[in-house]
């Protein structure tokens, strides 16, 4: 039991040494973080679609 109210203490003192983003910087990172995945999601798909497309012409199916 006292490891774990030690492990707590130390969590919290770590804790209150971090460097928290503004409410501004997290909304922007935010805004960064869902326009990188669209752009990755967006190439993906669009590789997957050419891929599938060369794949079906060597093979004949529709």
């Amino acid at each position: 039991m006292n490891k774990a109210i030690s492990f707590l203490r130390e969590s919290y003192f770590e804790l209150k040494k971090s460097v928290w983003l503004s409410r501004a910087q997290m909304i922007q990172s935010t805004i960064f973080v869902f326009i990188v995945v669209a752009i990755i999601a967006i190439y993906i798909s669009g590789i997957d679609f050419i891929l599938s497309s060369v794949l079906s012409k060597i093979i004949g199916s529709n």
